[in-house]
């Protein structure tokens, strides 16, 4: 699987705002991302909408189906 993490700039501190924007026309497919786990618990006041900002870094599952597969592999 790849690992994922987030963008720093020169400081090492992750830049504020949009870093870029894509044309819808040039994604080709959804990705499954998996968090990287720590080994504590996860607090019970997260929600599924904070979870992109929750982790530092996320593993890209390319066995989610045949065609992320074939284009990741």
């Amino acid at each position: 699987m790849w690992k994922l993490q987030r963008e720093q700039d020169i400081d090492g501190e992750q830049p504020v705002g949009p870093v870029q924007v894509i044309h819808l026309d040039t994604i080709l497919c959804g990705a499954h991302l998996l968090p990287c786990y720590g080994s504590g618990f996860l607090p019970v006041e997260l929600k599924h909408t904070d979870s992109l900002d929750a982790w530092d870094c996320y593993f890209v599952n390319h066995f989610i189906d045949q065609h992320a597969h074939e284009l990741l592999s």
